[in-house]
């Protein structure tokens, strides 16, 4: 029945279906409903820059709108991946100016992102409102002046774990004094100095803004004066948190921080006095969101306060300081926790990490006993789960859990686990909806790689690195599976001389494409 209706009712049923993956099952049920769902897709989400074309995403999404785009695999944010190989987006702001310029949100994860591209945002898509990086690299702060000069419509500037090299303090004075759009305004990973009198000016002309996340440059008693500009905030990011205790503008500060009541994500804290602490202690009890994962002046003891402060918390990052008293106090005090991700206090792995398996299933990690049991309990209890990450203390048992119980599991990030493919294998075969597949340091091999090769014609990548892979099983995996592209990094002349089929891959990324082997792999990489 519904086949009959005319277009414009398909249009507005199909504007009810917000996944991505509803609205790509419906395109496939006819040919009108293709066209339909076709010029009506206003949001597109690319997994991987390289599994189609910037061309082929406009010819087949004319009226998109807001694209999200990634583009190196995970591992890069461990710096296992080379700065030049590749995730360029210039190519695909280039042909959106051209053929699509009603674009109005960009979203751009692990990306190389040059001032060019910006400068060309700015000038192309009169109507752009939104610009999210995430761990992206190439750009300053002039391409952030030109995004801030010409986009009137901005709504959203939010800048995650980028690297960015200052060579304009003054980039928050380029907002025109008739900028009074933005609602999220996020410069918290910029390590130069800010213009603290245009911030200020700038959160006072916007009184729609509601998420501020701020620099270690925004000290305490800035921080008070846009706490008293904008009590409206719903997300607020602290800078430094760093002042004396006794001091008039902390207690300034104090005040105003019971009078934001709106407050339901905290962050920040990238320098702190933990004397000052309680000044937050007022805005914790409607926290839902909570993230220290950057704030490694704050230590066990400050952190248990503030959690114990937080009993409506759904998500919560912190660091491994926590201990395993404190998760004992997360699990007992947030009742409501949907995600919990503890990293590691010291960034390059060294030092006694302050949690045992006792932290996640009372089994002690100072035995060496394996967190086999304890991660099957996870897996078997949480029915939801969708991205799991482990690493060490794993047998294959812990494979096996994964692959009988982990049905809904998406995305698997392996670190220095596991006894033999039998692992890997357990995965491949049990978890119908894995997507991406990451290991690295693990005992995983030819066998495994090759045992299911029509497997990734399902999934969006595999990467692995310092396992047992040969270049032999790489090449046959290519030869069996065309439509994926199998890519070797050679850093540092590993294969000098030619490959040998025996000789081991240091690193290994496969992904599915639809448009071949990319054109602009650097020499280090090889596409089989």
């Amino acid at each position: 029945m519904i086949n009959y209706f005319p277009e414009e009712v398909l249009e507005q049923v199909f504007s009810f279906l917000t996944s991505h993956r509803d609205r790509n099952v419906v395109s496939l049920v006819c040919k009108s409903w293709y066209n339909v769902e076709r010029f009506s897709r206003g949001k597109v989400f690319i997994g991987n820059c390289y599994a189609i074309s910037p061309e082929r995403l406009i010819s087949r999404f004319p009226r998109v709108r807001s694209l999200t785009l990634k583009g190196k695999p995970h591992f890069a944010d461990f710096n296992l991946v080379p700065r030049d190989w590749g995730g360029y987006v210039y190519p695909w702001i280039e042909a959106m100016a051209k053929g699509c310029t009603n674009l109005e949100e960009l979203r751009l994860k692990r990306m190389s992102v040059s001032d060019e591209s910006l400068q060309l945002i700015a000038k192309s898509f009169p109507n752009f409102k939104s610009l999210v990086l995430v761990s992206c690299e190439g750009f300053t702060t002039d391409g952030l002046a030109a995004v801030a000069s010409n986009c009137r419509f901005l709504r959203e500037l939010d800048l995650q774990e980028n690297e960015v090299e200052d060579r304009r303090g003054q980039w928050l004075s380029c907002f025109p004094d008739s900028c009074t759009s933005l609602a999220s305004l996020n410069f918290a990973c910029l390590e130069g100095e800010v213009n603290l009198a245009a911030l200020e000016r700038l959160v006072a002309r916007c009184r729609n803004l509601k998420s501020l996340r701020l620099n270690h440059a925004v000290t305490p008693d800035i921080l008070q004066k846009i706490l008293a500009l904008a009590p409206q905030l719903v997300d607020l990011g602290a800078g430094s948190f760093v002042h004396d205790p006794e001091s008039e503008i902390y207690n300034k500060l104090k005040n105003v921080m019971q009078k934001c009541s709106s407050i339901r994500s905290l962050s920040g804290f990238l320098d702190v006095n933990a004397r000052c602490l309680p000044a937050i202690y007022p805005i914790c009890t409607n926290l839902t969101s909570l993230n220290l994962s950057y704030a490694p002046g704050i230590y066990n003891k400050e952190l248990v306060k503030i959690i114990r402060k937080c009993k409506k918390l759904q998500c919560l990052w912190i660091l491994d300081t926590i201990g395993d008293k404190g998760l004992s106090v997360v699990a007992s005090t947030c009742k409501e926790l949907q995600e919990l991700r503890v990293f590691p206090s010291d960034r390059n792995g060294v030092g006694n990490a302050a949690i045992t398996g006792e932290g996640l299933v009372a089994i002690s990690a100072v035995t060496m006993q394996p967190l086999d049991e304890g991660f099957g309990a996870i897996v078997q209890s949480c029915k939801g789960l969708k991205r799991l990450s482990v690493s060490g203390l794993l047998t294959d048992q812990v494979f096996l859990y994964i692959g009988m119980y982990a049905e809904q599991l998406e995305m698997l990030s392996i670190a220095f686990a596991g006894n033999s493919d039998k692992g890997m294998m357990y995965v491949l075969n049990g978890c119908k909806k894995l997507k991406k597949l990451e290991i690295r340091d693990s005992p995983f091999g030819n066998k495994a790689l090759l045992a299911d090769t029509g497997k990734y014609e399902t999934m969006q990548s595999l990467w692995m690195s310092s396992c047992k892979v040969t270049f032999g099983a790489c090449k046959t995996l290519a030869e069996k599976m065309p439509r994926l592209n199998v890519e070797i990094i050679n850093e540092g002349d590993e294969m000098e001389g030619g490959p040998d089929d025996r000789q081991s891959v240091e690193k290994m990324y496969l992904y599915r494409t639809l448009v071949g082997p990319r054109k602009d792999a650097p020499d280090s990489v090889w596409t089989l």
